[in-house]
């Protein structure tokens, strides 16, 4: 208790012993610069509202920098604006323009480094290279900013939130809009991205590599050029999160490439040209997923194995699941699949035939993709009603053996 006592007394003392020094354009201090110089360990800048020019701004010391009314902080198109090289420093509250850009640096409106416990929050960040860039960061938080850019080519455009080599990082409630890609994560572990909107961006609306035992949850990624993208990573969780109209010839909702040990459920895939696409994937579950009004539900390529697809939803896909090879290594039980064509004799709420929810047009689809062509017609009807009676190119092992009757109630 004494030693409890002394320490609160010093945290007092340390807070008392804090200076607010305030930044005007008709004040003393009119540049952040000089606030960042004149500041000590702990002090807080408060920067009124204004249009601020100065260059490259770096923050060297533990403060805290607030604006007030948000005002502009102009890179000029040359510049990367805030740069953190302290522990415990504090982001919030600016309007961050018109930052430059370059072909060997990632220059950002907000870029940290070697860095730990950070907050960057409640900023509006317009025209950036990059948005938010952490290397080799820890324990930080990024929360309530909004990202807009007006992504035209990808070597003039950088990633909206870009996290490199960092550890304990946590993204939530920020809109990222019109960047390359909009959250991007690369040797990044036990990390959360929650609650965030990326839509619009030229490639991925998520973008991670190598980084293991994350969790992704209750994000909107939206009309994407590319989709999602999730390789050469162990330990994903994916939760509550919504893949919706990322439509083209190479798009998907998801992209997992050498993913293990993972979690995806409980998520919505509507309206993508491939909800899921898989590829050397292993010993993960797909459980209590929405796929609706897909062009493909899920590929699961031959390469994938040990993987369990357990209670979700097949409603209104073109085709519910594809595969290039002849033998699957997969469970697949206990979905919903609105093309079932089964009975219930015993009610019990299960058919009583397994269901192949892999059609012989969709491998000939696969093999041959100008015969998408052909779809609805008379004679794909005809190959498919005789694939099912004498399967012989569709793989025999690749079937739920309990479909349900009924739809489950999946509210994301």
């Amino acid at each position: 208790m004494r030693l409890f006592f002394i320490l609160y007394l010093t945290f007092l003392a340390m807070s008392s012993m804090a200076t607010t020094w305030t930044v005007s354009p008709s004040g003393e201090i009119k540049t952040i610069k000089k606030a960042i110089q004149l500041a000590d360990k702990g002090d807080t800048i408060l920067v009124t509202k204004g249009h601020y020019k100065e260059g490259n701004i770096i923050v060297a010391k533990e403060v805290v920098l607030i604006g007030i009314d948000y005002p502009v902080i102009d890179g000029e198109y040359k510049y990367e604006v805030f740069t953190i090289t302290a522990d415990n420093v504090t982001v919030r509250s600016f309007s961050i323009i018109n930052v430059g850009i370059s072909s060997l640096n990632d220059w950002a409106a907000i870029g940290g480094e070697n860095a730990k416990n950070l907050y960057i929050a409640n900023n509006k960040i317009e025209r950036a290279f990059f948005g938010i860039h952490l290397a080799n960061c820890k324990s930080s938080l990024v929360e309530n900013n909004t990202l807009t850019a007006a992504a035209v080519a990808e070597n003039t455009t950088g990633n909206g939130i870009h996290m490199w080599k960092s550890d304990k990082i946590t993204v939530r409630n920020n809109t990222v809009d019109g960047h390359r890609d909009g959250i991007y994560f690369e040797f990044v572990t036990n990390s959360l991205i929650e609650n965030n909107t990326s839509k619009n961006n030229l490639r991925y609306g998520l973008h991670f590599m190598f980084s293991h035992d994350d969790e992704y949850n209750e994000n909107l990624f939206m009309n994407n050029g590319a989709g999602i993208a999730v390789m050469y990573s162990r330990g994903v969780t994916m939760r509550r999160n919504r893949f919706e109209e990322n439509w083209g010839a190479s798009v998907f909702g998801l992209l997992l490439k050498e993913i293990s040990e993972s979690m995806i459920e409980d998520n919505l895939f509507l309206r993508n040209t491939v909800a899921i696409y898989m590829e050397a994937c292993s010993r993960s579950n797909f459980r209590g997923n929405e796929f609706r009004e897909n062009g493909w539900g899920i590929k699961l390529q031959a390469s994938c194995d040990d993987n369990v697809f357990e209670k979700n939803n097949f409603i209104a896909n073109s085709f519910d699941m594809g595969t290039n090879g002849s033998m699957t290594l997969n469970t697949i039980d206990s979905n919903y699949w609105d093309k079932y064509g089964g009975y219930d004799l015993n009610s019990d709420g299960v058919g009583d035939v397994p269901f192949h929810p892999v059609s012989l047009y969709s491998m000939i689809v696969e093999k041959m993709p100008t015969s998408v062509m052909l779809w609805r017609s008379f004679l794909v009807f005809l190959l498919d009603r005789a694939e099912k009676v004498i399967p012989v190119v569709t793989p025999e092992n690749l079937k739920d053996e309990a479909p349900v009757m009924k739809s489950y109630d999946i509210s994301i």
